[in-house]
């Protein structure tokens, strides 16, 4: 066991037989002064990798201590033997000194000299590649097989830990399989490279050889008259053979000159041939005939879709126009000012995006789906200049390639919830396409000539009809789907809902049955929504139930609560409206029409009007304006010493428009007289300073919610009795509904009489 002073070495690992000048620092010369100082001049070089010194070392020698060319003080060190790192112990100057052990050399075997002999081959090989000849020759002197393993830490392409293991490895045999290894994989290494290489090199010359050869080619045609590149020939008789408008035709022919001008290494020959395949997908001058029986296309509306007769009515027109016409031998609806552009408007679930297809069914026509919702890019509409990379005719035009014929119906779904962004307004774009005096001459961006949409038929979608710009709504025909009624829901259930989920739960009617009663129920106390989405899921939750089991279920009133749990709806007017100051007012928001209540107290206090309920502007004024007519009249004299709280639930809710005006005065007049508000009775319509009932929107929705809500009574504003022509004759008939234009009639109707009041006290 010896002692020396420790060499620590950062980017570097010293084998024995080996030797490498060390860059000093404050460690390293410390060291090299401890072992000058000792007389031996030998230091243990131990490799410390991120911090942590290895285990084994290399006894080496000082050969030389100066400096480098450009001034950096170094070291000249050779390696002796690998040496075990023992414990520290003290010693003379700054270094770190400690015991260190040496390892003898394992004895050499038969495969030790035949991997000797191995990777001496490899290292020749891999020498001469690079032209070292005078190493190749100190490499073949070598006879110690300990030194041939060890010379490897000369080699650049070993990494730090590869040489680390080498130095901890005590065992010849095993060192030299490592280095075999080692060798071996980083010669495959080399080969892949070099082939990629030389890959690209091939290619790159190629690339060039053919641009020349190109160039040169293109001379020779030019000066020989036939300046006509490969494949141009092709696309000039798929342009004359197509079967496309003229003025197509020539828009495709020039572009087949700047092809047959254009290099093919040029990037506007690949837009141009991109271009020209788009245009020539395109279904120029192909149509569907549309279906002429006018009670057969009524016959599959209806077997789609209960109710909606305002769309079917519609569609229906059209039909009946195209015959007409041609009838007489006029030209068939297409041109300026002939399109049909749709919009169907109203709460979710109700069958919008659906009627699309039955539409498309009934007429006879191709059936095409666009999805606007979230656009914000006016050339998702337009298309992109061919000129940008990528670029792509607009959706309208793909909606038409798709659809492989000129008049499919289009549905633009959601176009209530387009906005405008960064790169443009869609809405904006969307005036040309849904314009019928404008549309037969759309220009797309990307194809740049005139496509006539004057003959398909579009139909938009839209919860809120308020978020449409106010052109383009001006430019389509507005129908309003307000709603289902709770036969309509139920036939729709029976009809529709039932049969697909059944299918969809693997069931037959045999499994499970179910009456219109239950159905009813489950409309009216576990869903009540203006559409049936809920209603197929409270259906498809049913059915599920129904699977888990194995034997024959029949879902009746008696046991519905088994699938569904308790009703989650109620009848809850006569509750809320059971005390003084709380009326039942009818709002519309962008899921239908909905019952509001509206309540209002008093307490001591200085005088004043609060609001909560997350009110909009408009409905805050609303309230202001009631307690002013009231004042005025004289009607709210109870309240004046006293301060007022007028609240709208839910409060979570944020609600805003002037149709509740005539529900808070009812509500704060019932507070001030202490008598009730009917409580089969809902209200509707702004109120004036002067008492006027002023007209509102969204009527039908409004009064189809109070029948689902289970009230008897609606008082409307006198302006909106043409409204009721809308409202089902069934919701008519239990309704009974009071126009009226003044206020005190609203409350002569709304509140209970004085006696009723004295008798409930």
């Amino acid at each position: 066991m010896a002692t020396f002073p420790v060499l620590p070495l950062t980017d570097d690992v010293l084998l024995p037989r080996m030797v490498t000048p060390v860059e000093l620092d404050s460690a390293t010369q410390a060291a090299v002064d401890a072992a000058r100082t000792s007389g031996d001049k030998r230091v243990l070089a131990v490799p410390r990798i991120d911090g942590v010194y290895g285990p084994v070392g290399t006894v080496a020698v000082i050969e030389q201590v100066g400096r480098l060319p450009s001034g950096e003080p170094v070291v000249v060190v050779r390696g002796l033997h690998r040496a075990r790192i023992g414990s520290g112990v003290s010693g003379p100057g700054a270094a770190l000194w400690v015991e260190s052990t040496e390892i003898a050399e394992s004895p050499v075997t038969g495969k030790t000299r035949e991997l000797a002999r191995e990777y001496k081959a490899l290292v020749r090989a891999q020498l001469q590649k690079r032209g070292a000849w005078q190493v190749i020759d100190a490499v073949e002197r070598m006879t110690d097989l300990s030194e041939i393993a060890d010379s490897s830490g000369y080699s650049p392409w070993m990494s730090l830990e590869q040489k680390r293991n080498l130095l901890d490895e005590t065992d010849l045999t095993a060192r030299l399989e490592l280095l075999v290894t080692w060798i071996k994989e980083h010669q495959a290494e080399e080969e892949v490279s070099e082939k990629i290489n030389s890959e690209v090199r091939e290619g790159l010359e190629k690339t060039q050889r053919d641009f020349l050869l190109r160039q040169q080619l293109a001379a020779i045609r030019k000066e020989l008259g036939e300046d006509e590149p490969s494949g141009a020939n092709d696309y000039r008789a798929r342009v004359q053979e197509a079967d496309l408008p003229d003025n197509v035709r020539e828009a495709a022919l020039r572009e087949v000159g700047r092809l047959e001008r254009a290099s093919d290494a040029s990037p506007e020959s690949g837009w141009i041939r991109t271009w020209l395949d788009t245009v020539l997908e395109m279904p120029w001058n192909v149509t569907t005939d549309d279906n002429t029986d006018l009670t057969e296309a009524r016959a599959v509306l209806d077997a789609d879709h209960a109710g909606l007769d305002d769309v079917k009515d519609r569609i229906l027109e059209y039909l009946a126009v195209r015959n007409r016409r041609a009838a007489r031998g006029l030209h068939a609806v297409g041109g300026r000012g002939s399109g049909a552009v749709l919009a169907l408007a109203g709460p979710p679930g109700v069958g919008k995006t659906s009627l699309g297809e039955s539409v498309a069914r009934a007429l006879g026509r191709k059936f095409v789906r666009v999805s606007l919702g979230g656009i914000r890019d006016e050339a998702e509409i337009r298309g992109h200049r061919r000129t940008y990379v990528g670029a792509l005719p607009g959706r309208i035009v793909r909606a038409i390639r798709e659809a492989g014929s000129m008049n499919p119906v289009v549905l633009l779904d959601e176009i209530d919830k387009i906005s405008a962004g960064y790169a443009g307004d869609p809405a904006a774009a969307l005036l040309e396409v849904l314009d019928p005096a404008q549309n037969h001459t759309f220009r797309d961006h990307y194809l740049e000539v005139d496509l006539d949409l004057s003959d398909v038929l579009f139909l938009a979608t839209a919860n809120v009809v308020e978020t449409v710009p106010g052109p383009l709504l001006d430019r389509m025909e507005l129908v309003a789907l307000d709603g289902y009624t709770e036969s309509e829901k139920v036939s729709i259930a029976r009809d529709h809902l039932w049969p697909r989920q059944l299918e969809r739960a693997g069931l037959t009617p045999d499994d499970v049955t179910i009456d219109d009663d239950v159905l009813a129920k489950i409309a009216v106390e576990y869903t009540r929504e203006a559409g049936v989405r809920q209603l197929e899921r409270a259906l498809a939750k049913v059915l599920r139930k129904v699977a888990v089991r194995n034997d024959r279920v029949d879902v009746g009133l008696e046991n519905l609560k088994d699938f569904l749990g308790r009703p989650r709806f109620f009848f809850e007017s006569a509750e809320r409206t059971a005390v003084p100051g709380v009326a039942t007012g009818l709002a519309v928001t962008g899921a239908g029409g909905d019952v509001l209540f509206i309540e209002a107290t008093a307490m001591p206090g200085e005088g004043g009007l609060a609001l909560t309920g997350q009110l909009g502007d408009v409905m805050k004024e609303s309230a202001q304006i009631a307690l002013s007519y009231l004042r005025s009249h004289g009607q709210a004299t109870p309240l004046d010493d006293k301060r007022l709280h007028l609240h709208v639930p839910a409060g979570a809710v944020p609600k805003d428009g002037p149709s509740a005006g005539i529900t808070m005065v009812t509500a704060l007049a019932s507070l001030a007289s202490g008598r009730p508000v009917r409580p089969e009775v809902g209200m509707t319509g702004e109120v004036t300073l002067a008492g006027r009932v002023l007209p509102i929107g969204g009527v039908k929705q409004k009064l189809l919610a109070a029948h689902r809500a289970g009230l008897t009574e609606v008082i409307i504003p006198a302006r909106n009795e043409p409204d009721l022509d809308d409202l089902p004759a069934e919701i008519r008939e239990q309704l009974t509904i009071h126009a009226l234009a003044d206020v005190a009639d609203v409350l002569k109707i709304a509140l209970r009489p004085e006696s009723v009041t004295v008798a409930a006290a």
